[in-house]
């Protein structure tokens, strides 16, 4: 980078690193002030368009990197530019829609998402500095949209002036970023008669899959794949693609899809396939109706015992049962069965579940190798900015686990 904008208060902090790679560093504050703003405000007003294609370069994001090294994903003006296209036409946008934005922008989808759409639809945007439940839920009657995280709607359904009357001028509620629970899709339609719209995309592809706008908006699935968009499972050791039902990774080729990673040629090339599929790294399935499941991150699924274990299934049955929150079903090296099936559960408050709980109730639902070997109770599990469950924090911790003492 030549040029680096921060926050005044970080300014210290970013200096001597924009110096180790001479870099100006100018500041925008949350007020817009800073010497940015100070610097512009100076400059002429006048000046040329310069000549833009499709396929230029628009953007680098990065990837969050929570297993290695983080990537710069190369993404052209119509990767977003298509992908805006689309999610306006899918999700409804007009010029009479208001939507409230309380999402990170250093991410895609309060980024890219959030402001295209509405941009392409000439409509009008509530800018908010952070996600505030009791701030949003004022906001509403102002209000035609909402997009968020699985947090945000966790959160708002804690707010008692969460009603039906609240959210009526809301036409629709939007959900990516990480998985949605079932539990806070049926209590959100409980509470608005609203059923949440999830979605599923990627920082290399925007998004690649939609829940209908008309039609059931089917809880723990993404939807269908978008216009434009070709999605195929495959299988893990061959890549040939699998049937409806199986499981394997997810590949998605179309417009929406970024162009490779910066200076990383060679990792470029192993993320996509000959005929041009990007292979995404999540693992799902596409049922009989055509709705698509995510089951986990390719680097999360568990081999036990030479078995395959999704913990989205197990995740699944254990946070269905009364007095349980919330799970992550993680793999941890085992003496005997090469990885050992761990389950970290968070309580309810004032539940006194156990573990021999858990076992009992998941021993008629679940093979035996499913199950885990070890339950380990927390008061939370750890999240990054987006709401992701960190599982590599997860099996660090627990790392030990199935060592002998």
């Amino acid at each position: 980078p030549r040029l680096i904008a921060c926050d005044p208060d970080r300014l210290a902090g970013v200096e001597p690193l924009a110096a180790s790679i001479g870099a100006a560093v100018l500041t925008l504050g949350r007020d817009g002030q800073g010497t940015l703003a100070s610097q512009a405000s100076r400059q002429a007003t006048q000046f040329s368009d310069l000549a833009r294609g499709p396929d230029d370069l628009a953007a680098i994001l990065y990837t969050s990197g929570t297993t290695g090294r983080s990537k710069g994903a190369m993404l052209s003006h119509e990767n977003l530019a298509s992908n805006a296209r689309v999610l306006v036409e899918q999700w409804r946008f007009g010029a009479d829609d208001v939507l409230i934005h309380a999402l990170p922008i250093f991410h895609t989808h309060g980024l890219f998402v959030a402001t295209n759409v509405v941009l392409m639809a000439g409509a009008t945007m509530l800018f908010e500095q952070k996600f505030d439940p009791a701030r949003i839920l004022s906001l509403m009657p102002r209000a035609t949209a909402l997009m968020g995280v699985p947090t945000f709607y966790v959160r708002l359904l804690q707010q008692e002036g969460l009603t039906r009357e609240a959210a009526k001028t809301i036409r629709v509620f939007i959900s990516g970023s990480a998985p949605l629970l079932a539990e806070t899709h049926k209590a959100w339609r409980e509470r608005t008669g609203h059923a949440i719209l999830e979605r599923y995309g990627m920082t290399e592809t925007n998004m690649n899959t939609s829940n209908p706008y008309d039609g059931e908006r089917r809880a723990g699935t993404v939807g269908f794949p978008l216009p434009g968009v070709s999605l195929r499972v495959t299988d893990l050791e061959t890549a040939r693609p699998l049937a409806q039902g199986e499981i394997g990774m997810i590949e998605v080729k179309g417009p929406n899809v970024f162009a490779g990673y910066w200076r990383m040629p060679e990792k470029t090339k192993a993320e996509f396939r000959d005929d041009g599929f990007f292979i995404t790294g999540d693992l799902g399935l596409i049922d009989a109706d055509g709705y698509v499941h995510i089951v986990g991150r390719g680097k999360d699924l568990i081999i036990s015992g030479g078995y395959n274990v999704y913990p989205k299934e197990i995740e699944s049955e254990i946070d269905a049962l009364d007095g349980v929150s919330e799970s992550a079903v993680i793999g941890v090296a085992h003496p005997d069965f090469g990885e050992g099936v761990t389950a970290v559960v968070v309580r309810k408050p004032g539940s006194a579940i156990e573990a021999a709980d858990i076992a009992a109730a998941i021993a008629g639902r679940l093979a035996k190798y499913k199950h885990p070997k070890q339950v380990i109770f927390v008061d939370e599990l750890p999240r990054n900015t987006m709401g992701k469950v960190q599982k590599n924090l997860l099996r660090e911790a627990y790392k030990d686990i199935y060592k002998p003492s």
